[in-house]
């Protein structure tokens, strides 16, 4: 019996495609996998001092002026026309001066957040870490159930932070 070439090149083909999905495979190098405690790092910059003074500020300025609104609402439609008024004025002031910190702090968090990423990606290039993960995120969503304690690069990188 003679083959074909009509039933060797479909075969050949197939044969040659099923090698190409499994050589990558076979040539691939294992990742090594790094964790970071985010909140660490960001409390661990220096200039985590002035954005919590601004956020604290931020806070004790507008928690004054939400709690003379709340006393207006709790006065429901008994509050007088002139209390309705100071009433929108006190939300106009609010949301202007919250706009006004977040002016402020956007420049502060933006510099913090891109020496920490900074700081994670060269602990993490010198350790041969080939991915890093926020430990807190990755436990809480139960993406990693388990991970071995030299995964751990936090205090490496706080290091690299200060």
């Amino acid at each position: 019996m003679k083959i074909s070439s009509k039933v060797i090149a479909p075969l050949a083909l197939a044969t040659a495609f099923g090698l190409g999905m499994v050589a990558p495979h076979a040539q691939t190098t294992p990742q090594k996998v790094g964790f970071v405690d985010v909140s660490k790092l960001l409390a661990a910059h220096p200039n985590d001092k002035d954005i919590k003074a601004i956020q604290a500020k931020a806070d004790a300025e507008l928690a004054a002026l939400d709690k003379q609104v709340k006393a207006i609402d709790a006065k429901g439609a008994s509050a007088s026309a002139a209390e309705k008024q100071n009433r929108d004025a006190l939300v106009k002031t609010i949301q202007a001066k919250a706009a006004e910190y977040d002016k402020q702090l956007d420049p502060k968090i933006t510099a913090v957040e891109s020496a920490v990423d900074t700081a994670v990606g060269s602990v993490a290039k010198a350790n041969g870490f080939s991915i890093v993960m926020d430990k807190g995120v990755a436990a809480k969503s139960g993406l990693v159930i388990y991970a071995d304690t030299s995964a751990e690069i936090t205090d490496a990188v706080v290091k690299a932070i200060k």
